[in-house]
């Protein structure tokens, strides 16, 4: 078929993009792209929610040469999809709802390595190639593919900037701990990506705090704000340590399971404190999967109402006073993580 006078505009004008030019997906281009991946190219991954429209090796190729992928990138961007498909990760749920939650990709192993997947400085900002275009594929397959169109069925609210692309490699060189990937049942060295649908970053800064307990007080704190998710519902949340914080957490003895303990036990409100604004209702507070005291207003909510919604991982670069919470959406999604070959 013969390329419209103006490729880029036509794109646009279908719509099929997420409002940036997009590469023209050529045949050349697409099996270029195909040879990244020893996959079959009709090999069914799955439907795209809400729309449902079935997804294949092939069209997952289509997408990533249209985000800018180079071929080498084409398992991730497979093991993504797959990751976000799965029944408990409700990524239909995460398409409609007001809320503004993304689904971020975290890889661990080697390949995210080989390919230039960031996660150190400026790790969930722009000029990483495969940061871009990795998590821009998925966007661009959830819109077109998904429906996920903002205001015909994406109705979030304002959006935010991470629902054009949200995806890092953990910084395992620079982290004293095991990888968010082992802490999920992996094993070292496995090529795996974890997807948690959440917030954009809020930044957490402390470069005066010289042991655990003070340092980890602001993250806690900044998990529990009024008015999100996680202040009410049971949801995932997200820390990303830096590797300066890690390591002032690490030299004191602090192994990641400490930390994760710690935030666990201090991030959260009085009840009385829930009850000043953010959404409170009782039947709220009796839905969560904690016993709490309503007639007791100083009775302490935790933010992280089951442990294993808490992740934490090691990113950002050296030096860097500074970590970072990601609030959840609620408790209709789970995070999952998946290995895959590449």
């Amino acid at each position: 078929m013969a390329l419209p006078d103006d490729e880029f505009e036509y794109f646009f004008d279908k719509p099929w993009s997420d409002g940036l030019p997009v590469v023209i997906p050529t045949e050349e281009r697409i099996a270029d792209m195909l040879a990244g991946a020893s996959r079959d190219p009709e090999e069914f991954i799955g439907n795209v929610p809400p729309a449902n429209e079935p997804a294949n090796v092939r069209s997952v190729a289509i997408h990533a040469v249209m985000a800018g992928c180079k071929s080498d990138y084409l398992p991730a961007v497979i093991a993504g999809l797959e990751a976000v498909l799965a029944e408990s990760f409700n990524m239909g749920g995460v398409q409609a709802t007001m809320h503004s939650a993304a689904p971020l990709m975290i890889f661990n192993g080697p390949h995210g390595k080989e390919i230039g997947l960031h996660g150190a400085s400026g790790c969930f900002g722009p000029g990483f190639r495969a940061n871009a275009t990795i998590g821009r594929a998925l966007r661009l397959m959830l819109m077109n593919q998904g429906a996920g169109i903002p205001g015909v069925v994406s109705m979030s609210t304002f959006g935010q900037p991470s629902r054009y692309t949200y995806c890092i490699r953990e910084n395992e060189e620079d982290s004293p701990w095991e990888t968010l990937a082992e802490t999920r049942g992996c094993a070292a060295g496995d090529n795996a990506v974890t997807v948690v649908a959440c917030e954009n970053p809020k930044l957490v800064f402390d470069d005066m705090s010289s042991d655990p307990e003070h340092l980890l007080a602001a993250p806690a704190d900044a998990m529990s704000y009024l008015g999100s998710m996680n202040a009410l519902r049971r949801s995932d949340l997200v820390v990303a340590i830096s590797p300066d914080h890690a390591k002032i957490c690490d030299s004191a003895g602090w192994s990641k399971a400490d930390v994760h303990q710690y935030l666990c036990e201090k991030a959260g409100k009085t009840l009385g404190e829930l009850k000043t604004g953010g959404g409170f209702t009782e039947e709220r507070i009796k839905d969560l999967p904690i016993n709490v005291d309503l007639g007791d207003d100083s009775f302490f909510v935790p933010t992280i109402k089951d442990p294993k919604d808490l992740m934490i991982i090691v990113a950002g670069g050296i030096p860097g006073p500074i970590s970072a919470v990601m609030h959840g959406w609620n408790g209709a999604s789970r995070p999952v993580t998946r290995t895959f070959e590449a």
